[in-house]
């Protein structure tokens, strides 16, 4: 087998431009031009997908860039097909970089005869042969346990930590962290010790599926410059009702911190006409342009945490380094 040089990264349709990120800043890295895997990743005219990688892969160290965002079921199977291509080809190791694990919420059976579909999606990429999951904020920590594979999860709190200090310099006293419902607290929470602010919770309360009959604060929050933090945001329904919520409460302004910008549907209409200041979301799902262009609405990139994290793997050291601020703030000097 070949000496293993560098590690070698091919990307899917989800989202080049992080992909193209991730090897511009593991280029700076090395002192060498890392490049995207030359390939293709096509369609038939029956919408099946087709790869073909032109660059001998075997015995390399191959991580796949790949989000399994919106349209979710084309960029699983990009991914899949993608791992089997290089298994085919004798790549050495295959890793999934996947920055938003798509299914994700789908994590235990909520009602009967119901599936748990982030298991079946963790069985799939298994059987096409990727050895190492590479995540970001998974929905649901147990996620990890349905793969017999490892599974890096990053978390973006420090890249979150590091942007509230800068933007709110001064201020920090104000700040309050808050959880927009009971199931993210554990996450908030953990923003909150970084930064050292106070923590609030918004209690949701529903009485049909997808319609919130009551909110309620659980702490004081008059005067406080709030962020809401989570880590889908999909319609933002829930996001924009607890803003109003807190502003009623006597907060003087109201931010969210978001990892996944999944924002679908009306979502973007909702956050420009909403009551938040801004939010501010990551680059693990390629932005349309009506995210780009909404005046409220900022992005914090990933890369830089990524191909770290990726030479990590690559040279056999500590991946969980990252979860530390003052790790990842020399990484992200000048980034934002």
């Amino acid at each position: 087998m070949p000496t293993l040089t560098e590690p070698k990264l091919i990307s899917g349709n989800a989202n080049l431009p992080l992909a193209n990120a991730i090897a511009k800043r593991m280029s700076l890295h090395r002192g060498l031009n890392i490049n995207l895997v030359e390939g293709r990743v096509e369609r038939f005219n029956d919408q099946e997908v087709y790869v073909e990688v032109y660059e001998n892969v075997r015995g390399e160290d191959m991580f796949i860039i790949q989000p399994t965002s919106n349209p979710a079921n084309d960029n699983l199977m990009e991914l899949l097909i993608m791992a089997d291509a290089l298994r085919r080809s004798s790549a050495s190791r295959i890793t999934a970089v996947i920055p938003y694990f798509g299914y994700a919420r789908q994590d235990r059976r909520a009602r009967a005869r119901t599936p748990i579909s982030a298991k079946l999606v963790a069985n799939m990429l298994t059987g096409a042969g990727i050895e190492r999951v590479l995540t970001m904020d998974l929905h649901a920590a147990q996620i990890q346990g349905f793969f017999d594979i490892p599974v890096d999860n990053l978390y973006a709190s420090p890249i979150f930590a590091l942007d509230l200090m800068q933007q709110f310099k001064g201020q920090m006293d104000d700040v309050m962290i808050v959880s927009p419902d009971v199931g993210g607290v554990a996450r908030a929470r953990e923003l909150a010790k970084r930064i050292g602010a106070p923590l609030s919770i918004v209690d949701k309360r529903r009485e049909k599926a997808g319609e919130i009959a009551e909110m309620t604060v659980i702490g004081n929050v008059d005067g406080k410059k709030c962020i809401i933090v989570d880590d889908i945001c999909d319609t933002a329904g829930t996001l924009c009702k607890a803003a109003e919520v807190l502003i009623e409460n006597g907060a003087s302004e109201v931010h969210s911190y978001i990892t996944h910008g999944v924002l679908s549907g009306p979502a973007v209409e909702r956050i420009t006409n909403s009551v938040m200041k801004s939010l501010v979301i990551t680059d693990t799902i390629q932005a349309t342009d009506p995210v780009l262009n909404a005046p409220n609405i900022r992005i914090l990139p990933t890369a830089p945490m990524f191909a770290q994290a990726i030479m990590n793997i690559w040279n056999g050291t500590s991946v969980s380094s990252l979860f530390d601020t003052e790790t990842i703030e020399p990484i992200y000097q000048g980034q934002m």
